[in-house]
């Protein structure tokens, strides 16, 4: 309960979102009106989910429920045989698979970070943070897949846990994402001003476009690659669930950015929209070099180089998507297969069915 004068002790601290800090309750204001409403620097408060403004988001929080799974409902069994038989993989899917897990046993991580103790922090749409309350919960999720992977595999858990400290490709890209998630875990920043704002703006969409839309990605087709040939199947089938969960995670960042312009216009300016294009080719570099270090040689009908156009590609859509012009002129989709688990056009499809039609992830059919 609140001690007596506490309301009016609270007031004099409301900041730009009608919320009071800490824990303490907005002053009295009246009922939240859908005007009031915004992403971002709202006045409303943000402890009331109703009316929604956003059903979008909403929306997508519901599809997110509705996709749970936890890893341990794929049998590993037929991995750990493949893994143990010394003829069982080459050398060269042996170091993919370590490499992937080098990196997504932290990036996971380093997301669930981001939001909890950063975006969260600065969003003021309760239906937007309803959706990240569950997406944390995700990357908690798939962090527990890896580990799970890595405990049934018997890999040196010192050698995987510590790769993106130790294997350069891996940690150039979170050196490149860390200052973007760094700023808004700072306990100082604050939205407000057209700087802040844009600095928040070009967090998420490093974010939600090239860290969950692109540095993702080589890794998930490597992966699904071998299970396409019967090879490491249980890890498969756990980074399509994740890829699912991924797919959505990167739309949701990507309606929340282009509302996010949309009530704010002024952001947009041309100097930005520059800066942002020079981060995404400076991604795409980074997760060629991945490709490169994964793959020094061809292996599972795959190389650095047709990564390299697919990169491009996929690239070109994340900023389509947000309203740039594509970087890469004329790029094709070099490896038309992934378009059935990844393209944003299946995406779409998917999350777009009903709700009841989800199941959880033991039942999920991949025809």
């Amino acid at each position: 309960m609140l001690a007596a004068g506490a309301g009016v002790t609270q007031a004099k601290h409301v900041n730009r979102s009608g919320a009071a800090p800490g824990n303490g309750l907005p002053p009295t204001q009246g009922r939240v009106r859908l005007e009031d409403k915004r992403i971002i620097n709202g006045r409303a408060d943000v402890n009331q989910l109703v009316p929604l403004r956003y059903k979008w988001a909403w929306d997508k929080y519901l599809c997110a429920c509705a996709n749970h799974w936890m890893p341990q409902e794929v049998n590993m069994a037929r991995d750990v045989a493949l893994w143990k038989d010394s003829n069982g993989l080459s050398e060269d899917e042996r170091r993919i698979v370590k490499r992937n897990l080098g990196f997504f046993v932290t990036a996971d991580s380093l997301a669930a970070n981001n939001i909890v103790l950063g975006t969260y922090r600065q969003i003021t749409a309760p239906e937007c943070r309803q959706f990240l309350l569950r997406q944390a919960f995700e990357e908690a999720i798939h962090t527990h897949a890896y580990q799970y992977i890595v405990e049934s595999l018997g890999l040196d858990e010192g050698e995987i846990f510590n790769a993106y400290r130790e294997i350069p490709s891996i940690r150039a890209k979170d050196e490149f994402l860390l200052p973007f998630i760094e700023v808004l875990t700072d306990p100082a920043f604050r939205t407000g001003s057209e700087e802040s704002d844009r600095t928040l703006l070009r967090s998420l969409i490093v974010f939600a476009c090239l860290m969950e839309g692109l540095f993702f990605y080589v890794g998930f087709a490597q992966i699904l690659a071998l299970g396409r040939q019967n090879k490491m199947t249980g890890a498969a089938e756990q980074y399509q669930y994740i890829l699912r969960d991924e797919s959505l995670h990167c739309n949701f960042g990507i309606d929340l950015i282009n509302q996010i312009k949309l009530e704010n216009p002024a952001l947009w300016t041309a100097e930005f929209r520059a800066g942002i294009r020079q981060l995404f080719a400076q991604a795409v570099d980074l997760e060629y070099r991945y490709a490169e270090d994964t793959m020094p040689r061809g292996v599972l009908g795959l190389n650095a180089a047709v990564f390299k156009g697919y990169l491009r590609y996929i690239a070109n859509r994340r900023a389509q998507q947000i309203g740039l012009e594509p970087l890469y002129v004329d790029q094709e989709n070099p490896l038309p297969w992934m378009s059935e688990m990844i393209d944003l056009k299946k995406e779409r499809n998917f999350f777009e069915t009903r709700v009841i039609e989800y199941q959880s992830g033991g039942a999920l059919s991949w025809d």
